[in-house]
């Protein structure tokens, strides 16, 4: 049946891969073309993007091409190749696609020695069902049972049948060809049978699921530096491994990070050890498609450089159990598989039979049910341990039933509980214990229980470790004296070899005349010779194997004496009596606090040191002992608990030195009044190098050569401003000064400007920002009024009440810059408008403020109701007695409804007696209350009898009356005002108003309405320009009738 060709067929290691070589012997160092990865069978949705991915091997590089089956797509512009230097990867990407893409696509690659092809399919699916659950996996059945497996029934023959399987029908005589296969009827007969022999065999499980996402998102964390975080999330469907990433680096399971996932593939979890600075940003896990983000942040350890124990930080959820979860999604995992099993057998049956047998359905739903419950199963499954040699590890998972027994296994063999071994079980939670851990007891550890089972290895590793005593002791500090030799010792234990490195301030140490580094098996010795302040800082021992790296760090402490004081010495005060001096501490104070100063002081001219004996550690000496005219040099020493220093020796320095001040700046003129006149001045910039006493200043009169003085030598100036008060008004002078120290006087200033003693001239001006121009007081009250102002010469103040000087039992006080307005007890006589002059030479200015002594008004008298109107109600009440006391004072009118219950204001701010009430409805009980308002408050209301319509009037054709005609008003300025009257007429008359004898129905600027026969017309805020006299005429058929007033404005008093 075979027949043998020049060319040669090889096997690939990918499976469904075809390879024809050119040649039998390839060259050294060639290799005919083959397949690192393989496409495979892509399901996408309607319109989305489909990506074939392929890895090529082969020397030289083969060439990639992409073909389809049934059509060319090298002239169709949504079908793009492309490659991946990164990555290597070969790409056939295909926008868009649609239903009619559907079909099988080839990778062929080819070079000088061979040639390989591959085929995979294209899916598309559509609809929300189709996309998440049914298409994709119906696609993965039926791609299974028509697809090829791998058979070996003759010699090459498993190379043939896995590209007959694989390949479309088109190119099975092509593929025959090439193997020389003759009878292609047999052969096509033999591949359907291996075709329903193959059935479905293989397991739906693909790659990542185009569906996957995230039940829960990885959160945000707040970590303390050195402490470990933790960042958790759960999938939607079981995913064996997903991608962490950080600053766009995938990160991978090692020394920084731990990548573990749970049993389940489910939950997967990212470590990070030992959080810094360095690790802050935003962390993500990837889940093929799907992805989510958090931040990381570092707080600093707030006790500082101290070193606690390490420990795991985890994001803040409200009380999610990861595991519970889990369980929740993989049940809905199970019923949403059983769903779709079910789906494919009905869709099978249909495809093979026409029809589903109910054997069939029952068994598949019988299944379905058994998915659904899963019976016993790990909650929590084994994860791999890390543990120390000659120490403890334990092994611990977590089942659904507390009632089922396990076995724990080993590398396969089974572990029974011996001296080394301990197996507990509380509850579902089942350990092994593994008491004394050594080198043999690593390796691959399984639970076993119901038929589930869960897997971990145990690494058992040999890391360095460091004595605790010799831990402890380097954890304090060492102390030494200067040219002591420093010796630090350190045991260990841990698996060999062992880098030992040892440093000081991070620099590493190496053998030299003054470092020992010694060296053993278990422990390692650092000598520092004849030590100096140079050498102290921190010391620390790193150790390291292949197993980890531990270190350990200690501070060397070296004291010695202080070095000299620091010059040169400055002095302070120099004068007859005394020298005054200060210097600098030491640089270097050896490690102690300087104590005090060892004093000597030598006279020039002598050879001999006289001793001043022990002075405190501040760095200032006042030597009292001195002789006029002398000079002295001082020699100093530092004293600490380690010894004394080397003397620092001073300049020579004079005591009572003649060093006079300089002379001040020129005096400035402040400010100038007939009988003062304020000056200041600044200090000199040479004080003689002696403290200054005070200052000296003299006048003098313009046109005159004689200084005068203004302060004598025994009433010296202290401040650098004076107030010269010895002046003549009128005339004009000009100043010096000069300054005193312990030498005595400098030399004078130059003179100041000359300046006349008299009052600057200036407008009178008002100062207050919130000055009230009206004001409401309560009688009984007291009424003050303060007004600021500035003028120069001081002005004269006047107040009036009204234009008229106010009364005597007013209080007015007045001052340079204000004056006050006091009425002890106001009363209502005191209203009126309070003015305030304010004159001088240049000018005056008023201020006027209104205030009102007013009280709660009385309340109105007797409150009538009429009815002129049918379906209206006037309102006529008596004034209050305050109406002529308060032109102020207004009415408020409010009723209340039998209907409704609660009283509601009809009418507001009215200044007359009367209102006229509409919309009163028959059968109803009405009240009424009338109140008395002003600036200071309410009344107590007034009642009304009550109200009830109890009949309805009938009126027959009538010619227009007035029922209440049109009153007078006189209103102030900015005022509303309503001109209202009552009118009846049948048929209902039309209504006109007049201003002077022009209609004003259409003027915007009047509000005017006609209501069952009551006319109103408002006007918001009353002018000059709305003053005259107003008219409204009604007329109908019958008649026609007219009523007028006068409206005029007055002033408020």
């Amino acid at each position: 049946m075979w027949r043998k060709k020049s060319m040669g067929k090889i096997r690939s290691k990918i499976s469904g891969v075809m390879i024809t070589q050119y040649l039998v012997n390839v060259p050294e160092g060639k290799s005919s073309p083959d397949f690192l990865c393989k496409p495979t069978a892509v399901t996408v949705n309607e319109g989305d993007l489909a990506v074939f991915k392929a890895v090529v091997l082969g020397n030289p590089k083969p060439e990639v091409t992409w073909k389809r089956n049934t059509r060319c797509i090298s002239k169709d512009e949504r079908f793009q190749s492309k490659y991946e230097e990164s990555s290597g990867d070969h790409l056939l990407e295909i926008h868009n696609v649609s239903a009619a893409d559907v079909d099988i696509y080839k990778c062929c690659i080819a070079n000088d020695y061979g040639k390989a092809f591959c085929s995979a399919s294209l899916n598309v699916t559509q609809g929300k069902l189709g996309d998440t659950l049914l298409f994709p996996y119906t696609t993965y059945f039926m791609s299974d049972m028509f697809s090829a497996a791998e058979i070996a029934d003759a010699e090459g023959g498993d190379i043939f049948w896995e590209a007959m399987l694989n390949a479309d029908r088109n190119d099975y005589m092509r593929i025959c060809s090439e193997f020389g296969v003759a009878d292609v009827e047999l052969i096509l007969k033999k591949l359907d049978d291996k075709k329903k022999l193959k059935g479905i065999d293989r397991s739906m499980v693909r790659k990542c699921p185009s569906n996957v996402d995230f039940v829960i998102k990885v959160q945000e964390i707040s970590a303390t530096e050195g402490d470990d975080a933790l960042f958790e999330c759960v999938l939607t469907h079981p995913l064996p491994k997903i991608t962490w990433t950080c600053k766009g680096k995938a990160l991978e399971d090692a020394e920084k990070y731990n990548v573990t996932v749970s049993d389940h593939k489910l939950i997967h979890r990212l470590l990070i050890k030992g959080c810094t600075q360095l690790d802050v940003g935003i962390y993500s896990a990837v889940a093929g498609s799907a992805s989510c983000s958090a931040w990381l942040l570092v707080e600093g350890n707030r006790l500082g450089s101290k070193k606690l124990p390490r420990k795991t930080t985890v994001a803040t959820r409200a009380s999610i159990d990861l595991e519970k979860v889990a369980r929740e999604q993989q049940m809905k995992n199970r019923e949403e598989l059983g769903r779709i099993l079910a789906s494919l057998c009905d869709m099978t049956c249909r495809f093979m039979y026409g029809f589903t047998p109910t054997c069939v359905f029952q068994a598949v739903h019988s299944c379905f049910r058994r998915s659904a419950d899963p019976g016993v199963h790990f909650i929590s499954g084994l994860s791999d341990v890390n543990a120390i040699i000659n120490e403890s590890a334990e092994l611990i998972c977590k089942l659904s039933s507390d009632d089922c027994d396990g076995v724990w296994f080993r590398d396969g063999k089974k572990i029974s509980p011996d001296d080394n071994f301990s197996i507990t079980q509380d509850g579902p939670t089942h350990k092994l214990v593994i008491n004394k851990c050594l080198d043999e007891h690593s390796g691959k550890y399984r639970f076993e229980a119901d038929g589930r089972k869960t897997e971990a290895r145990l690494n058992v590793k040999d890391p360095p470790r460091i004595n605790l005593e010799d831990l402890d002791a380097l954890s304090k500090p060492l102390t030494i004296k200067t040219g002591n030799h420093a010796v630090f010792k350190v045991c260990f234990v841990g698996y060999k070899p062992m880098k030992i490195q040892w440093y000081r301030e991070g620099e590493e140490l190496q053998d030299d005349a003054n470092v020992k580094i010694e060296l053993s098996a278990n422990h390692s010795r650092l000598l520092l010779s004849r030590c100096q302040r140079k050498d102290m800082g921190e010391i620390k021992i790193k150790l390291k194997n292949e197993h980890g790296f531990t270190e350990a760090v200690s501070t060397l402490i070296v004291l010695d004496k202080p070095s000299s004081p620091l010059g040169p010495a400055e002095v302070t005060e120099s004068s007859a009596t005394c020298i005054e001096f200060k210097w600098r501490p030491p640089k270097d104070d050896g490690g102690c606090p300087v104590i005090n100063y060892i004093m000597e002081r030598q006279q020039v001219g002598r050879n001999t040191w006289k001793k001043l004996g022990v002075i405190p550690g501040v760095p200032i000496y006042r030597d009292i002992d001195v002789e006029h005219g002398r000079k002295y040099c001082y020699r100093l020493r530092a004293v600490t608990t380690e010894g004394t220093s080397d003397p620092m020796e001073t300049d020579k320095m004079q005591a009572g030195t003649l060093a006079f001040p300089g002379p001040p700046a020129p005096p400035k003129v402040v400010s100038a009044f007939d009988d003062c006149i304020n000056i200041s001045w600044t200090a000199p910039s040479n004080t003689g190098r002696s403290r200054i006493l005070g200052y000296k200043l003299e006048k003098r009169k313009k046109g005159s050569n004689l200084w005068n003085v203004v302060n004598g030598l025994d009433e010296l100036i202290k401040e650098k401003k004076y107030a010269v008060k010895d002046v003549v008004a009128g005339m004009e002078y000009e100043f010096r000064v000069t300054a005193i120290n312990l030498s005595g006087q400098g030399e004078f200033s130059n003179p100041s400007e000359f300046v006349f003693a008299r009052d600057p001239k200036m407008r009178p001006k008002f100062t207050s920002k919130k000055m009230k121009s009206f004001m409401v007081v309560r009688a009984g009250n007291t009424v003050q009024i303060t007004v600021n102002f500035e003028a120069s010469p001081r002005p004269q103040i006047l107040w009036l009440k009204d234009n008229v000087p106010v009364a005597k039992r007013v209080t007015i006080s007045n001052s340079d810059e204000s004056t006050q307005l006091l009425i002890p007890s106001s009363e209502r006589s005191d209203s009126g408008i309070y003015s305030v002059v304010v004159k001088n030479l240049v000018g005056q200015e008023t201020f006027s403020t209104e205030v009102r002594v007013t009280d709660d008004p009385k309340p109105p008298g007797p409150v009538e109701l009429e009815e002129n109107v049918p379906g209206t109600v006037t309102v006529i009440w008596q004034p209050s007695p305050d109406e002529k006391r308060d032109d102020r004072l207004y009415y408020i009118v409010s009723k209340l409804d039998s209907t409704m219950g609660t009283w509601a204001i009809v009418a507001d701010r009215l200044f007359n007696n009367k209102f006229t009430v509409c919309n009163i409805m028959h059968g109803r009980e009405y009240h009424f209350r009338v109140y008395a308002r002003n600036d200071m408050g309410m009344s107590a209301p007034s009642e009304s009898p009550t109200w009830g319509c109890n009949r309805v009037e009938h009126y027959g054709s009538c010619p227009p009356t007035f029922i209440v005609p049109l009153k007078l008003h006189a209103l102030p300025k900015g005022y509303e005002c309503s001109l209202s009257c009552a009118v009846k007429g049948n048929p209902t008359p039309r209504i006109t108003w007049y201003r002077n004898h022009i209609s004003i129905n259409t003027n915007t600027n009047y509000y005017i309405s006609n209501t069952c026969g009551v006319c109103s017309m408002l006007i918001l805020r009353v002018g000059p320009k709305d003053t005259g006299e107003y008219s409204v005429t009604a007329e109908n058929s019958l008649g026609r009738a007219e009523s007028s007033t006068i409206l005029t404005l007055k002033d408020l008093k």
